[in-house]
């Protein structure tokens, strides 16, 4: 054991404080490895101003599988978005997959269909800083919810446990008020 942590240090101290973040208000629960700092910005659109609420954890060690986690939401005024009309589902991630990679200069690797219980969503990975950089986004319509989690890496080695956790604990919480 001894030798195995000398010479593999980051095997036994790499991301092993996982912990359960619950935000009853975004109405979602995940497993983060470590404390979530949360921004809340308004949006001005042509729908009226939009609040997008962001939870993200940076990593603070050098050789972690990741570098930044992020987990966003943000309501839409009813009837705006339409979980029940697959082309206007389609259109608005096709919307939001594009200008996601154009706000950081990327390119789109691949798009395709995914669900959240019944709800539509789409996952994708775009590339960007010239190939170096990567970010993976599971995304999900949940009635006038929008909801977007990421994760952030800058290496080519984009195989991951450590995404396949945090994008896999994602869960809907069901208030008892609804």
């Amino acid at each position: 054991m001894r030798l195995l942590l000398l010479l593999y240090p980051m095997l036994f101290f790499s991301q092993t404080n996982w912990e359960i973040y619950t935000d009853l208000n975004g109405r979602f629960q995940i497993d983060t490895p470590g404390m979530f700092v949360e921004k809340t910005d308004t949006l001005e659109t042509g729908i009226g101003d939009i609040i997008y609420h962001s939870f993200f954890y940076q990593t603070k060690q050098e050789g972690e599988d990741n570098e930044v986690y992020i987990v966003s939401y943000c309501d839409y005024p009813e009837g705006i978005v339409f979980t029940d009309s697959t082309g206007m589902a389609d259109e608005f991630f096709q919307t939001t997959i594009d200008a996601s990679a154009e706000s950081v200069n990327g390119k789109i690797l691949y798009a395709t269909d995914i669900q959240l219980e019944d709800n539509p969503g789409k996952f994708w990975r775009i590339d960007y800083l010239d190939g170096q950089g990567i970010i993976k986004t599971k995304a999900f319509l949940v009635k006038n919810r929008y909801y977007a989690i990421q994760v952030i890496s800058y290496h080519k080695d984009d195989m991951s446990t450590s995404t396949d956790r945090f994008f896999n604990s994602f869960k809907l919480l069901q208030l008892k008020s609804e």
